[in-house]
């Protein structure tokens, strides 16, 4: 995960030429600025003046429109006037008693992923001479942009009503033909969209979901990544899921999932598990080819993008259907890999999938043939209490219709750390581990008539 340092450190260069605001009441915000007003301030305040030129009519006046100085110094006055706030309520959607596991899950189900990452700062020039032409559109709010905390303290003290006329001039500014004015209106939404549930509402039913769409398959990297990390932010809000999802949104997702940079990728990952939370969209979401590109994620992504695509996988494999897209895209060999990597945080998540691809034969026996057994009883042995009742559970559906899999699990050495764990685990552990024991001493003739 990017952190906040990181992505306020790019923005320490227009700090040094001025002081912008003050934030040392939440009651009271100051907006201060150096005495001397650039060109682009001027010019601002004449366009607002000169009322003759609307934002529909030129192209030219949609980037004044979009500067700094209009729209921060709007949002100033607005917040001078009211002091509101709004926290989002806590998505606390599980699945059985094993998405404890889970229990960061909301920490994928915000603009976390990335952190914001490039909103204070222009991609680097290596990467502008790969993706723009020689002579890259500027930038026509990047002051806006730079002053991300300053905006957000601002917007958090504003009402919807009051913010109107902002969310109609970046949803307008969306379907303008110049990219630079399409990218800083989609990250001037996602910081819109970033906190606030009713400013969600409010983006919404301003028509931003359709005209962020095709921003997803824009070939400029960062106007792709403000564009899916607002519509992940938008869609914590319960009405725009089905906004997004009915404007075809799940395809263009799973594009960015196959082709945006890391940050995108984990955003988009995120963006499909919110969705996935209404049940119809689980089956949309793998049958538009999803799986395959989380299990990508899931092998060559950060610690983050791992968390993502395990946090998303688990809740698509609720399904039956996808359960088996996961285990031929190949997800049972990462996960077992996973399974014996202690102290990434990913182990215990990669033991709940685990477990419910266990639910079906093909992926019982994906799980014995990648060496699921081996890698299960070791995490009985020196696992996380949490991480000792997934292994068990797990072992517990692999041998309860197959003798095969008890003499594998045998020769591994499974009993000693099975007889500890149904003395010393939790109550759930002991009693699944007692459990699979009763099944080890059964007599092979006995229980070859379950399986050979």
């Amino acid at each position: 995960m990017v952190s906040l340092e990181e992505s306020h450190s790019n923005s320490n260069v227009l700090a040094s030429s001025r002081t912008l605001y003050n934030t040392s009441s939440t009651s009271s915000i100051k907006i201060q600025r150096s005495l001397g007003r650039s060109m682009r301030t001027i010019r601002s305040n004449l366009y607002q003046t000169d009322r003759s030129c609307s934002f529909a009519d030129k192209s030219s006046c949609v980037s004044e429109n979009l500067t700094d100085s209009v729209i921060d110094m709007r949002l100033g006055e607005l917040a001078s006037r009211s002091n509101k706030s709004a926290q989002s309520p806590s998505q606390d959607e599980e699945y059985l008693d094993l998405s404890h596991a889970f229990s960061d899950f909301s920490a994928c189900s915000s603009d976390i992923s990335g952190e914001l990452q490039r909103l204070a700062s222009l991609p680097p020039s290596e990467d502008v001479a790969k993706n723009e032409s020689s002579d890259p559109e500027p930038e026509p709010c990047l002051g806006f942009l730079q002053r991300e905390n300053f905006s957000t303290e601002i917007i958090e003290s504003i009402s919807p009503e009051d913010l109107q006329p902002t969310v109609k001039m970046c949803v307008d500014g969306l379907q303008s033909p110049s990219v630079a004015v399409k990218r800083s209106a989609a990250a001037k939404l996602r910081l819109l969209a970033k906190n606030r549930a009713d400013n969600r509402a409010l983006i919404g039913e301003s028509g931003a979901v359709p005209a962020l769409i095709p921003l997803l398959r824009c070939t400029d990297p960062w106007t792709q990544e403000h564009a899916v990390t607002a519509l992940l932010n938008l869609s914590l809000h319960e009405e725009n899921k089905t906004l997004i999802t009915n404007a075809g949104a799940i395809k263009s997702l799973v594009y960015v999932l196959k082709t945006g940079t890391e940050t995108s990728k984990q955003n988009a990952a995120c963006a499909l598990l919110n969705l996935s939370l209404i049940d119809d969209n689980k089956i949309s979401i793998g049958a538009c080819g999803a799986i395959p590109p989380l299990v990508s994620l899931l092998l060559n992504g950060s610690n983050r993008g791992k968390k993502d695509a395990l946090t998303t996988l688990y809740k698509l494999c609720s399904m039956k259907q996808n359960k088996e897209r996961a285990v031929s895209a190949g997800a049972v060999k990462l996960l077992v890999e996973l399974v014996a990597e202690q102290g990434t945080g990913l182990a215990e998540k990669a033991m709940v999938i685990l477990s419910s691809l266990a639910a079906i034969p093909e992926g019982r026996t994906a799980i014995v043939e990648e060496g699921g057994i081996p890698a299960l009883v070791e995490a009985i042995e020196d696992g996380s209490v949490k991480g000792k009742e997934f292994a068990v559970l797990t072992l517990l559906l692999l041998c309860a219709d197959s003798v095969r899999n008890r003499g594998l699990l045998v020769r591994e050495g499974g009993i000693p750390p099975l007889v500890a764990l149904s003395q010393t685990g939790t109550a759930r552990a002991k009693h699944k581990a007692e459990t699979l024991l009763g099944y080890l001493r059964e007599p092979r003739q006995e229980a070859s008539t379950s399986s050979p």
